[in-house]
């Protein structure tokens, strides 16, 4: 039995899919405007565990996921300019040039974070004719109004309005929102913008000439590829007091039923205790840990130990903990796979049992990890648990399968002490502190070794 956390009903529920023969799940996707960190990064890590839970447990999956390329302004308040028109003004090239880039830089991530994409990959700017299509239902229906610079979506028409935030309509300046004066209340949202000749992304429709606002994109790609009935919807936490709610308003108006039936949020990532920022120099993305010698999966194996509802502190050493974790997993786990022994079925069926009951547990995969780990270090070597961690991996996604002699070849002979010392080293050296860097080489060279840095971490050589 798989149970999920439902955001709406904000309590643990047993996952019973609308239709028994396929589970229908949206995921909001990236904007396009620029590189992903490792926070938005682990929003698609948690899609990735549901996907998997759910295949796991049997199910067929059809996913949706949006790539923003159009629409998405400064503020998710429906404020400021658009994301892809500032980036195209400060890289001089063209939005579709910006989104492009940025989008196969994306899913290059996805790619080396094994990630489970889904089935049907969608681009705003392809689905301009159905938002307006939507907006039209909506206007037919009375849920729209007219301003100077656009159309909206009156909230007080809609009785469901604020049911997965719970905020207070009355007093909208505990929201995060940059007050349009003319909107008949602050918490109306866009969904047609109308923009200036100069604007570059722009197309005519019944209102007028402009571009879809950003929640509207979002309802008009789940409608036509799932219809009006959709099991899960997922996102980042950030998307849950303005994104989502605006999508379940008119999504809801639209048909006159509930169309989501589970919400399901992840946590922020934050980075040394706090949001990453330009301004301190903590925003990573994936090529930025591989730059510092780490691979994408450590970063996949460090969120996996997290449970996707609770925050996760992002710190080097956390990180570096993480990989050697993950490196002793990979190394146990080849132990087993070179085995020629047999291990009792009722043993393997036992761990098999567990392991499904952490995964159905909301997708606890902390304590997924946690069974693997048991299974590996404290039954004798064999095949058997060799597969049946590649099994377990299939909810995990960690390429457990790829496993073999070259994993740590290079470091076979190399002493536990020495590696530690190496990897301490390649902490300092991210830090910038040259001189406890120094100390840790020299006392790695007292021992008998060479650790050479290298571009993708470091090397280590018996002298």
């Amino acid at each position: 039995m798989l149970k999920v956390f439902n955001s709406l009903t904000n309590k643990k529920e047993e996952f019973v899919p609308i239709d028994k023969s396929e589970v229908k799940m949206y995921s909001c996707g990236p904007t396009v405007y620029s590189y992903q960190h490792i926070g938005n990064m682990r929003a698609y890590i948690f899609m990735d565990s549901l996907r998997r839970a759910l295949k796991y447990n049997g199910y067929s999956v059809k996913g949706v996921m949006n790539v923003t390329d159009v629409g998405h302004l400064t503020s998710d308040s429906d404020e400021g300019e658009d994301k892809m028109e500032k980036a195209s003004r400060r890289e001089n090239k063209s939005p579709y040039e910006i989104a492009k880039f940025y989008a196969d830089i994306f899913f290059n991530d996805l790619k080396e974070l094994n990630v489970d994409v889904p089935e049907n990959i969608t681009f705003a700017t392809k689905y301009i004719r159905q938002m307006i299509d939507f907006i039209k239902i909506l206007e037919e229906k009375g849920y729209t109004y007219r301003l100077d610079d656009g159309i909206y979506f009156d909230i007080k028409k809609f009785s469901g309005y604020g049911q997965l935030s719970h905020k207070d309509l009355d007093k909208p300046g505990n929201a995060r929102i940059e007050e349009n004066v003319y909107k008949r209340h602050p918490f109306d949202f866009a969904l047609w913008k109308f923009v200036p000749e100069s604007h570059i992304m722009k197309w005519d429709s019944p209102w007028g000439i402009g571009c879809p606002g950003w929640h509207i994109e979002c309802s008009a790609m789940s409608r036509d590829i799932l219809g009006e009935y959709i099991d899960i919807h997922t996102g980042g936490i950030d998307h849950k007091t303005i994104h989502h709610e605006d999508e379940i308003a008119q999504n809801d108006a639209s048909v006159g039923h509930r169309v989501v039936k589970t919400w399901m949020h992840n946590e922020f990532l934050l980075v040394d205790g706090g949001k990453m920022s330009k301004s301190l120099g903590n925003v990573y993305t994936i090529a930025d840990l591989k730059n510092k010698g780490f691979q994408p999966l450590d970063f996949k194996y460090f969120c996996l130990n997290t449970h996707y509802s609770k925050k996760i502190n992002f710190t080097f050493e956390g990180l570096l903990a993480s990989s050697m974790g993950y490196k002793k997993l990979k190394a146990n786990l080849l132990e087993h796979k070179n085995s020629d022994k047999e291990t009792d079925i009722k043993i393997i069926e036992g761990y098999k049992q567990k392991f499904l009951d952490a995964i159905g547990d909301d997708i606890n995969t902390p304590l997924a990890i946690g069974v693997l780990w048991t299974m590996l270090k404290n039954e004798e070597k064999s095949k058997d648990i060799y597969e049946t961690a590649v099994l377990f991996d299939k909810a995990l996604g960690l390429k457990l399968d790829e496993v073999h002699e070259e994993v740590d070849k290079q470091q076979d002979n190399i002493p536990q002490n020495i590696k530690d010392l190496a990897e301490q080293r390649l902490v300092a050296r991210q830090k910038k502190d040259w001189t406890e860097s120094d100390r840790l080489r020299d006392k790695i060279k007292d021992l008998g070794y060479i650790c050479r840095d290298t571009k993708n971490g470091y090397e280590i050589e018996k002298i």
